[in-house]
């Protein structure tokens, strides 16, 4: 029987002609949800997940998630859709080993064909440094030590750090609910805190950044939040959402 549908008339653009961001993630991510929403229609995103192993949310385990060899290799399954950049979708697995360690993640990936790359600490380095950030109140799900290691990284990048809280959780930190995350920020936010960082990409925020930001008058970033802002950066295109971060013009480069 004849059809009226006529493929010209279909206007969304084929898969193979979107543009596309490669995402190596832990093992241990729940939230691809979120990740989605920050992203355009017309851009795909392709997830992949680093080895899994049991061990709680400890620095040794944010050292084992940046593992150069798993990082290889999980670089190198993603990129068979080709994306235009890889990023490393982990916060303390990027900053638990300094700006050195940062940077040492960044070339594994493009030693392993990235064209083009980005970590959740490097993106947030460059948030910072666009938004003119240099006080700054930091709240995570992590025990102290981790928490810790976010401080001296920050301080690495003339960033000082006048207030940090944690939830002390050793897993399960995507089932922390949005009235927790409210309640730990505004616990943690001090008058001299230019802006708040809210850490880990296990740790949902979409819903909360604006009345955040209403609230305590302030920037308001997450974790989330800069790794698709960086990495939509760096094909072009602009993160979907709110906040201040989303609405400020780019005036940097993507490393």
């Amino acid at each position: 029987m004849p059809t009226e549908l006529s493929v010209g008339l279909v206007e969304s653009t084929p898969e193979e002609n979107q543009p596309g961001i490669g995402v190596v993630a832990p093992f241990d991510f729940a939230l691809d949800r979120e990740l989605w929403r920050w992203a355009p229609d017309d851009v795909s995103l392709y997830l992949t997940r680093l080895p899994f192993f049991t061990t709680p949310v400890t620095v040794e385990m944010a050292v084992a998630i940046g593992d150069r060899r798993a990082l290889r290799r999980a670089t190198r399954d993603v990129l068979t859709p080709q994306p235009g950049v890889v990023t490393f979708a982990c916060t303390s697995g990027s900053f638990v080993g300094g700006a050195s360690g940062e940077f040492v993640l960044r070339r594994t990936m493009l030693e392993a064909g990235a064209p083009t790359v980005s970590t959740t600490s490097g993106a947030l380095v460059e948030a910072l440094q666009l938004l003119g950030v240099r006080r700054l109140a930091v709240a995570t799900p992590y025990i102290d030590a981790v928490t810790d290691r976010l401080a001296s990284f920050l301080a690495e990048h003339e960033v000082e750090t006048v207030a940090r809280q944690g939830l002390g959780l050793l897993g399960n930190i995507w089932r922390v609910t949005y009235d927790e995350v409210v309640e730990i920020v505004r616990a943690v936010d001090r008058p001299d805190a230019e802006a708040l960082f809210i850490s880990c990409t296990n740790l949902p925020t979409y819903d909360v950044i604006e009345p955040l930001e209403r609230a305590l008058g302030k920037p308001v970033i997450t974790a989330n939040q800069v790794t698709m802002w960086a990495a939509l950066r760096a094909i072009g295109r602009d993160a979907v959402g709110g906040g201040t971060l989303l609405r400020t013009p780019h005036r940097l480069s993507v490393a």
